[in-house]
């Protein structure tokens, strides 16, 4: 895909989690938007070896959706990239459905792990990492985390694990957006440098622009090129609601009703982005 393509694609992602979120009246619409141009980098080309017709296919390289609350929009991508059908997003959440509020491996074609409480993912990615390199496999394992969660003790326990076991066929990811439910981050518990917190933990840290789909595959890149014998991170310098301007500029956007005038309030704009592209 071209670099507009892949904007049109995450523009997607956004209309289709909007619309995913409408149907269900709530959710938490702040963290799915800010990852939609990491998703459409991950799924159009960084991981390998995925096939929508074979989702469980055992060489495939595996993410980790840490913030599990984030489900909406991994499941809008998975959706666009053919996993299941698009009508599939409307039953978010009901009685029956294959699409529960948070990520789940049993129930949703093409989840990788079930996931929700917050601070567990880096080291269930640190288990399939490892096991990969005790068996000899050549897939990579990527772990998308959020801002609050790596508040919790049980990241930096994880990422001490990563660096010891020199687990370099893992990426972490982090969605700084800089919310979290209490308000920013920042009133909750300072984050500080971010990357720099993981290279003092010894894995080799990039930080881009979250909305810059091109930086976010050269970041990639230079991961790979540069893990060596340790883990890498990319962290995300982003906008909470990124892409939506009237979400970005809610102080409180974690997670909101969301009612037919928010939803095509939302609709209107990404439309109107679609269309320039």
């Amino acid at each position: 895909m071209t670099v507009n393509e892949l904007k049109k694609f995450a523009t997607d992602v956004r209309i289709e989690t909007v619309k995913c979120l409408e149907a269900r009246t709530f959710g938490h619409i702040g963290g799915c938007l800010s990852i939609a141009d990491v998703l459409t980098v991950l799924y159009n080309g960084e991981l390998k070896n995925i096939d929508p017709k074979n989702p469980k296919k055992p060489d495939r390289d595996m993410l980790v959706v840490s913030k599990g609350h984030a489900g909406p929009a991994v499941f809008a991508t998975l959706a666009l990239k053919g996993y299941f059908p698009l009508d599939w997003l409307p039953t978010l959440c009901e009685g029956g459905t294959r699409l529960p509020s948070h990520c789940d491996r049993i129930r949703t074609p093409g989840i990788d792990a079930s996931t929700g409480s917050l601070g567990q993912g880096l080291s269930l990615a640190n288990g399939f990492a490892h096991a990969a390199k005790i068996k000899d496999k050549k897939n990579r394992i990527y772990c998308l985390m959020g801002d609050g969660e790596i508040q919790e003790g049980q990241i930096w326990e994880a990422a001490m694990y990563a660096h010891q076991y020199k687990l370099n066929n893992l990426v972490g990811i982090v969605d700084w957006n800089k919310k979290q439910i209490d308000g920013t981050v920042d009133e909750c518990i300072s984050l500080l440098d971010i990357a720099e917190k993981f290279r003092a933990f010894g894995w080799y840290a990039v930080t881009v622009k979250g909305d810059d789909i091109e930086a976010i595959q050269m970041a990639f890149k230079q991961i790979r090129e540069n893990q060596s014998d340790k883990p890498g991170v990319l962290v995300l310098d982003g906008v909470k609601g990124s892409g939506v301007k009237c979400i970005e500029e809610m102080k409180f956007n974690h997670m909101i009703p969301v009612d037919k005038e928010l939803a095509d309030q939302c609709l209107e704009e990404l439309e109107a982005v679609k269309n320039s592209l």
